[in-house]
């Protein structure tokens, strides 16, 4: 399933994701942006799959 998600494109940045978080006033580094996303899409990933499987 991981590679799953890498496959996918990046429509948002770690870095403009770093800086949607900014203007909210959280600072995060540029890495932990990065991870915020990956684990972002897990978690978009698994409730598509678990929606699908209900039908």
């Amino acid at each position: 399933m991981e590679n799953e998600i890498d496959d996918f494109r990046e429509k948002i940045t770690p870095e403009k994701a770093q800086k949607m978080l900014k203007d909210e006033g959280m600072n995060v580094t540029l890495e932990e942006a990065k991870e915020i996303l990956h684990f972002l899409r897990k978690l978009a990933n698994i409730a598509v799959l678990k929606y699908l499987d209900k039908k």
